[in-house]
């Protein structure tokens, strides 16, 4: 209730035919997210799963693209979207090898069967590791 009344206030309206409340998980933006963390939405995931091999440069740059995007569901995504990101570079003839086959065949695999990102558990010890320059900063908890 405390919800509504605050909307009232700021004189915010709510579109019942867009709002769902209570809901165990929720689709955003190619994600579910749920009480156990994000998982990749896998009706977002079935245009890896049947995508053909490229056979230019603008059918692999598309496809690096898509799975750029969903990258953090994949561990050690760069290493094994190498051989197909040299594939992209300037002055690169497109030679499609079974290098570039076993990468393509394992980003696929691994972002249609990507493991659920968890929330962290409190009460266990993390790691944090910062940094800084002028321009910005970052952090990583692990």
């Amino acid at each position: 209730m405390r919800v509504l009344q605050k909307l009232k206030e700021a004189n915010l309206k709510l579109s019942p035919s867009k709002c769902h409340l209570f809901r165990r998980e929720v689709t955003y933006l190619g994600h579910i997210i749920s009480a156990e963390g994000v998982r990749t939405d896998p009706d977002e995931i079935s245009a890896v799963k049947n995508w053909k091999i490229p056979t230019d440069v603008h059918q692999l740059r598309s496809f690096l693209g898509l799975c750029t995007y969903y990258r953090k569901f994949v561990k050690d995504f760069s290493t094994i979207a190498r051989p197909l990101h040299k594939l992209t570079e300037a002055k690169q003839k497109f030679i499609w090898t079974a290098e570039c086959d076993n990468a393509f065949n394992k980003l696929k695999d691994a972002l249609t069967s990507a493991p659920i990102l968890a929330y962290r558990e409190t009460g266990k010890q993390f790691i944090r590791d910062t940094d800084a320059s002028r321009e910005s900063i970052g952090a990583v908890l692990s």
